[in-house]
């Protein structure tokens, strides 16, 4: 498992606010934090829970070396007992939260922190910025795999991203269901098939397109992909099967009108036999790209842009806000940014026949059972240490459960209400 230093990956006023409540004596109290969403972004029915697993690696790995601390007593991020209280950081607290793979919606309790104030308030930043930006690129991705409508996807957006964006990027479109990332990191670090053969640069840089072709194939055999729209694509298409033969395996398409070039392409490949040779396509597909594709000749998309930025909505929007205080219920009352009080705990209610209707939330107490409910809270962490966690297949296989529960109406690209609606039941 890759590991990464957190503990600065923070921001100031997390510090300061620990400095100030050891020295006032409220920093033991017992507190509960929760993130949620207030809203979903634009056009959205749905969210996606992701990120959990690399959230609490990452927890696990939080302390502050003596660089660091000297690095923050250096500059005045804080004092002396700050600094002494920070060599000896480790979380003790408990993290419950929604399933990866699960879906959320506004005000869905996606994941709770428990423990002092001190250590939990010191994660705020971290556990915003990993889950903001995986459920952004999990919700993204997990339209375009609706959209694709079983038809494989592969991530290929290392190259507009972060180094370490693009990784967690790659691990978070494979959660939504591409089969595929051209990242070889992610490949090492999460198992996660890797693909790829070649850009035009290859192309390129051979005198001819049938001399880049035959090396192609000469390294990598015929079961490969062969870029055909560097020049004139009807004639790459020829060249590709004149080299490789009929058994070539996938030629791609990276621009133009691929509707029409889809069509067209097929129509050529079965002309010269190739009636088994696939047809990938890419280029700055998003999820309403994909599905204008539905009817076309199409076997693979390569989608990049669009899912490592969240296809137009790059954060997930949650919030992570304190609730209770030593059992206490704590509410936030501004008028834009109210919260509700309290530890919640959530349900999600089913017909019998599996569909999704509601999503119930109880501050402070325990929704009634009825049958077909499903509670959503697992644990991640317990006293510090951290639970078993489903591998990223299982967790996959969940969001695809999950998908298939919600009314297909929930699966729609147009903008609309939330695919269910989430019931809070007040405290009694």
């Amino acid at each position: 498992m890759h590991t990464l230093r957190p503990a600065l990956l923070t921001d100031h006023y997390e510090l300061t606010m620990v400095s100030a409540a050891l020295r006032d004596g409220t920093a033991d109290r017992r507190c509960v934090f929760e993130v949620f969403s207030r809203r979903l972004p634009a056009g959205r029915r749905y969210g996606v829970v992701a990120g959990t697993a690399r959230l609490v690696e990452l927890i696990r790995a939080f302390r502050f070396d003596p660089a660091e601390i000297e690095f923050l007593r250096r500059t005045g991020v804080v004092d002396e007992p700050g600094a002494e209280w920070l060599s000896r950081y480790r979380f003790t607290g408990e993290i419950d939260g929604y399933a990866e793979g699960e879906l959320f919606f506004p005000g869905s309790p996606i994941l709770t922190v428990s423990g002092s104030f001190a250590e939990c308030v010191v994660l705020e930043t971290l556990v915003l910025s990993v889950l903001n930006h995986d459920c952004a690129v999990t919700a993204a991705a997990a339209r375009m795999v609706t959209a694709a409508r079983g038809r494989a996807l592969i991530e290929m957006g290392s190259r507009r991203a972060h180094e370490e964006a693009a990784v967690a990027a790659a691990r978070a479109a494979y959660l939504a269901g591409f089969r595929f990332t051209s990242n070889l990191a992610a490949g090492q670090r999460y198992g996660i098939p890797t693909a790829g053969t070649a850009a035009h640069a290859f192309t390129l840089l051979h005198d001819d397109e049938r001399t880049a072709f035959a090396s192609q194939v000469a390294t990598l055999g015929k079961d490969t992909t062969l870029l055909v729209d560097t020049y004139d694509i009807s004639q790459g298409i020829r060249n590709a099967i004149e080299v490789a033969g009929p058994e070539l395996r996938a030629v791609r398409i990276d621009s133009g009108d691929l509707a029409v070039i889809a069509q067209q392409s097929r129509q050529l490949l079965d002309s010269l036999g190739a009636t088994e040779t696939k047809i990938i396509v890419s280029g700055d597909l998003d999820e309403y790209a994909i599905a204008a594709l539905a009817a076309e000749p199409v076997d693979m998309y390569g989608a990049g842009t669009a899912v490592v930025t969240g296809s137009g909505a790059p954060t997930a929007g949650l919030v992570y806000k304190l609730v209770e205080v030593e059992g206490r219920p704590v509410v936030k009352r501004s008028e834009q940014k109210a919260t509700i009080g309290g530890r919640k705990v959530a349900v999600r209610r089913h017909k019998p026949t599996g569909t999704a209707t509601e999503e119930i939330v109880v501050p402070q107490g325990v929704p009634d059972h009825r049958p077909n409910d499903r509670l959503l809270q697992r644990s991640y962490v317990v006293d510090g240490e951290p639970m078993a966690l489903p591998t990223l297949d299982e967790s996959r296989e969940h969001l695809r459960q999950c998908l298939i529960s919600i009314p297909w109406e929930g699966l729609k690209l147009s903008a609309g209400d939330p695919a269910i609606p989430v019931t809070v039941v007040p405290a009694e």
